[in-house]
């Protein structure tokens, strides 16, 4: 998801199906993943002991599949914002031999936003099973609509991760705008608490998605907010100079 503000977006993503059927949501994420992917939930991995992962795509043809659906620079500027995340986090957590894997999983999780929008985490599994994205990485990169636009439960730690960092992205990258330097590279915890309590600043952002998503980390707030601030600022100057060159400006 993109919250608004900065790395912009949605508020919030409807699961249209399964408000007009009335039918299990689990029941229905199952359907969707065997329709449109071929995925079966009951036999593919979802808790890991699958070895090493590496990327489906080159970052050449995956960043040539986000912006065949992506042409808001925002959304491209979000996808951009959450690869480096996934990246850093990779590296910090000791996954650095998968930093290409959860990168590319970080660029791609919004592919099917801006097109699709009420189909969001449901249209991305067709949109990826076409362009050759493996299973296993379809399902890492849907299952961070948890709870919200898919019943695809984070398993792995990337997993986990990617759902907890998304909606801080955009709460970081609007409270950057908000400072004098436009920039994440002064923020300190403090000002970005604050920010985080007023409810007002960038109400797109999740705040009960980001707590949960910590917990599930297993990490106190604090944890995931400084990792997080620490990323971006780590590859600030990075995303922007991507950023002119995917979008030209």
């Amino acid at each position: 998801m993109v919250c608004t503000l900065f790395y912009i977006g949605s508020g919030e993503c409807r699961d249209t199906d399964v408000l007009a059927s009335g039918r299990d949501t689990e029941e229905l994420a199952t359907d969707w993943a065997f329709k449109i992917t071929g995925i079966d939930l009951e036999t593919m991995r979802i808790e890991g002991g699958m070895g090493m992962h590496t990327p489906s795509l080159t970052r050449e043809n995956a960043l040539a599949l986000l912006k065949t659906y992506n042409k808001e620079p925002f959304h491209i500027q979000h996808a951009l914002t959450v690869e480096a995340v996934m990246r850093w986090y990779a590296n910090e957590l000791g996954f650095g031999e998968e930093a290409d894997y959860w990168a590319q999983v970080g660029l791609l999780h919004d592919v099917d936003f801006e097109m699709y929008p009420e189909e969001h985490c449901v249209k991305a599994q067709e949109l990826l099973k076409e362009a050759g994205v493996a299973d296993d990485e379809i399902y890492s990169i849907c299952c961070h609509g948890y709870g919200i636009c898919i019943d695809w439960e984070p398993k792995e730690l990337m997993e986990n991760v990617l759902y907890a960092a998304d909606e801080l992205t955009g709460l970081i990258g609007a409270a950057a705008l908000m400072r004098p330097s436009k920039s994440t590279k002064d923020m300190e915890l403090k000002s970005l608490k604050k920010k985080f309590k007023d409810k007002k600043f960038a109400a797109g952002c999740s705040r009960d998605v980001i707590k949960n998503g910590a917990e599930r980390l297993g990490w106190e707030l604090d944890e995931l907010l400084t990792k997080t601030l620490m990323a971006m600022q780590a590859y600030e100057d990075e995303i922007a100079k991507e950023y002119e060159v995917q979008v030209g400006n």
